[in-house]
C-alpha cells in the first residue's frame, strides 16, 4: 500500500498565536491523546512539534490528507472542540505532502520559516519533539531517518551561512549593548512592566550574574511571578512614585499610551543620587519621557535604536537565504537517496536467512549421504568454502543494488 508523508502546520503565517496555543498538548498527555487517533486513522508514524508560535503534526501512513481525514483527526485528538472549532482549524491548516513536506521541515529546522529568521532555538525544539515521539513509540524508521537528516542539515546551515550571526530580537541586542557598558553584577535593576519583553530581558540579566531586582507592574500577581523567578521583590505600579530604594539600571516596557517615567518621577526615583544611570526603554510608545535624557545623566538604550539595528541584521540574514536554499535543495536530494538505500536494506533483510536455509537444506537433506562418507578434514574444508560463499552471497546483492541505485 502506498505510504504518504504529510505535515499539518499552524504557524504565525496563518493563525494568531492564541489560536495556535489551543492546539498544544503537554508531553505527559501525548501518548494517551495520540494513540487512539493513530489506531483509528491507521497512522504508522507521528511527530508532534509545538512551540510558542507553531504547532505541527508530521504523519506517515497510507491515507491522503483530505478534508475528511483532517476533520476526523482533529475531532478525535481534541474531543472538547466544537464542530465550528474543528472546521476552523481544518480550514486554516497548511498541509503539504511527500517531497514538499520534507522541504517544509527542513525549512523549519533551518529557521527560514521562523518568525525570526536565524533563531537557532528551533533545532533544539525539533530534537525534543523527536525524543518525545520516540519515547512514546510514535516514530518509526522514516521519521528517525528524516529527523536525523533534518538536524544534520540545520547544523550545516548554521555553520556554513551567516543566517544566525547577528542577533535580531530587540532584547538580545539590548543585552549585547548593555554588556559593552561594563555594568557590575551587583547593579540594582528597577523593572517597570512584567510582560513578555521585560521577562526575556530580565532572564538575560539573571543568567549573566545580576541578582538585585525590583519589579513594578499594573497587575501585582504578574509582578510577583516575575520577581519570584528573579529572586527579587514586587510592587504594584501605582506605588512606583513612592519607591525609595534607588536603582542603577531602569528597564521598562509597558503598554501605557503615554510616558510613565516623567522627569519628576525619574528625579524622585534617583533619591538624590547623581551618578549616571542606564535606562533600557523597550516600550512603543516610549515609557520614558525624552526630557529625562535631557535633564539627567543617562546612558540610554532605546527601542528606536534597537529596532533600527534589528532591521539591519534581519536584512543581512535575509541575504543569506539564497545560500540556505542551495543547502536545502542538496539535502532533499541526498535524503531521497538515503531513503532509497534504506528501502533496499529493508528489502534485503531476508537474504541472510534465506542463504542459511539453503545451506542447511544442502547439508542436512540434499547432500546428507555424501557428507557422511567424507573424512573430517574434507568436511572442515567444505565448511570453510561454503562459509566463504555464504558471506559473499549475503553482501553481493546489497552491493549490486546500491550500484544500480547510484547509476540511476
Amino acid at each position: 500500500m502506498l505510504t504518504h508523508f504529510h505535515t499539518i502546520a499552524f504557524t504565525h503565517r496563518n493563525l494568531d498565536v492564541s489560536a495556535i496555543g489551543k492546539l498544544h498538548i503537554e508531553a505527559e498527555n501525548q501518548q494517551v491523546r495520540f494513540n487512539p487517533v493513530k489506531e483509528q486513522l491507521h497512522i504508522d508514524e507521528l511527530l508532534f512539534l509545538s512551540t510558542c508560535n507553531r504547532v505541527e503534526f508530521l504523519l506517515v501512513g497510507p491515507q491522503a490528507a483530505s478534508i475528511d481525514f483532517l476533520t476526523t483527526f482533529f475531532t478525535q485528538l481534541y474531543p472538547d472542540f466544537t464542530q465550528d472549532t474543528i472546521d476552523f482549524y481544518v480550514a486554516n491548516a497548511s498541509v503539504v505532502s511527500n517531497i514538499e513536506a520534507i522541504d517544509h521541515i527542513l525549512r523549519v529546522a533551518s529557521s527560514i520559516d521562523s518568525l525570526v529568521i536565524g533563531e537557532r532555538e528551533i533545532i533544539t525544539q525539533v530534537r525534543h519533539a523527536y525524543d518525545d515521539a520516540h519515547k512514546n513509540g510514535f516514530s518509526g524508521d522514516f521519521i528517525r531517518l528524516l529527523i536525523k537528516h533534518v538536524i544534520q542539515t540545520a547544523k550545516r546551515v548554521y555553520t556554513e551561512t551567516k543566517i544566525s550571526m547577528k542577533p535580531v530580537s530587540v532584547v538580545s541586542i539590548a543585552y549585547q549593548r548593555l554588556q559593552g557598558m561594563d555594568v557590575p553584577s551587583d547593579a540594582r535593576v528597577l523593572v517597570v512592566g512584567a510582560g513578555v519583553t521585560n521577562t526575556a530581558m530580565c532572564r538575560f540579566l539573571k543568567k549573566h550574574g545580576m541578582s538585585s531586582f525590583v519589579v513594578f507592574n499594573r497587575t501585582l500577581t504578574k509582578a510577583q511571578s516575575l520577581a519570584d523567578e528573579l529572586g527579587g521583590t514586587a510592587y504594584p505600579l501605582d506605588q512606583l512614585t513612592a519607591y525609595t530604594g534607588g536603582f542603577d539600571i531602569l528597564v521598562t516596557c509597558t503598554g501605557a499610551e503615554e510616558t510613565i517615567i516623567t522627569p519628576e518621577v525619574y528625579s524622585f526615583l534617583l533619591q538624590g543620587d547623581t551618578a549616571p544611570k542606564i535606562t533600557i526603554d523597550l516600550a512603543l510608545p516610549n515609557d520614558i519621557h525624552a526630557d529625562v535624557h535631557e535633564q539627567f545623566s543617562t546612558r540610554q538604550i532605546s527601542i528606536n535604536v534597537l529596532q533600527s539595528i534589528s532591521e539591519s541584521h534581519l536584512q543581512e540574514r535575509s541575504q543569506e537565504i539564497e545560500h540556505v536554499e542551495a543547502i536545502l535543495a542538496e539535502a532533499i536530494e541526498s535524503f531521497n537517496h538515503l531513503l532509497k538505500l534504506r528501502r533496499i536494506e529493508i528489502a534485503m533483510r531476508p537474504v541472510p536467512q534465506m542463504v542459511k536455509d539453503i545451506k542447511a537444506t544442502a547439508f542436512n537433506d540434499v547432500f546428507k549421504a555424501e557428507l557422511e562418507n567424507m573424512d573430517a578434514d574434507s568436511k572442515e574444508l567444505l565448511e570453510k568454502i561454503v562459509g566463504y560463499m555464504e558471506k559473499k552471497y549475503m553482501s553481493m546483492p546489497m552491493k549490486m543494488a546500491k550500484e544500480i541505485l547510484i547509476k540511476h
